[in-house]
């Protein structure tokens, strides 16, 4: 594997989820950086207006996760656009409320399938692809549901430790092929899978807000470009939310 960062205007990457929140964040902090950009997403219309606002360099691509033929026809389209690619951000994902007792068993499977499925689908697909560019990244959105238990959300922290071993299962069947995989764990981010969530959530942390889009996007850039010496590594964004909480004791 490469030692040197790569620069970003040299990236040809994948985004799925692209359409909004982290995903489009970080579809816009490439593109202006000078990658070529596929947004990604099931959402046609929020999707191709992204594109259409970033420019020539990026494209939109509909694609449902959970179905190989779409990622199929997704490669496609990008060896079409761009020549093929060197990076994938395995973004897409969904949310479904309830504990094991009153998470329905239908809801369990499709965050499932959407969550842990469609990444392995990402990685199964696109690997080859990244193998005959000669290496490059896959950067797998898990949690901070990926490092710890949240009451109430059975399905969503089980896909999200489920894409936390997938990751470091693929660092290991990539790495001769130069192809570093790693997982994000982003805690509270404002995006709109967050937005019924209180302040609440966030006040015992040591960060007491929620974080930014653009903040994990720089992230995701930093991963891509300069994370050389990195493969199935976790790097958490949470202000601090997995660190512990900050409790009020009496004097």
């Amino acid at each position: 594997m490469t030692t040197q960062p790569i620069p970003a205007e040299t990236l040809r990457v994948l985004v799925t989820g692209g359409a909004r929140g982290i995903g489009a964040a970080t579809a816009r902090l490439l593109a202006e950086a000078g990658a070529q950009v596929m947004v990604a997403d099931v959402l046609d219309e929020e999707g191709e207006a992204l594109a259409a606002e970033l420019g020539e360099r990026v494209v939109y691509q509909s694609l449902d996760v959970t179905k190989e033929a779409d990622w199929r026809a997704a490669v496609a389209a990008a060896k079409e656009a761009f020549g093929g690619l060197n990076a994938l951000f395995n973004n897409a994902g969904i949310l479904a409320y309830g504990g094991v007792e009153t998470c329905t068993p239908g809801d369990f499977r499709k965050v499932l399938d959407v969550n842990l499925y469609g990444a392995f689908l990402g990685l199964h697909v696109c690997a080859p692809v990244l193998r005959e560019a000669g290496g490059g990244v896959i950067v797998n959105t898990s949690s901070t549901a990926g490092l710890q238990g949240y009451a109430g959300l059975a399905a969503y922290v089980s896909s999200k430790w489920g894409v936390r071993g997938l990751t470091k299962a693929a660092a290991l069947d990539l790495s001769e092929a130069g192809i570093r995989v790693v997982s994000l764990h982003p805690g509270p981010i404002t995006t709109p899978m967050t937005s019924d969530f209180g302040q609440e959530m966030v006040e015992a942390q040591p960060m007491p807000r929620f974080g930014e889009a653009d903040e994990v996007a720089r992230m995701v850039r930093f991963l891509m470009t300069e994370a050389t010496f990195s493969t199935g590594s976790e790097f958490v964004i949470d202000g601090g939310a997995v660190t512990g909480q900050k409790l009020h004791m009496p004097d």
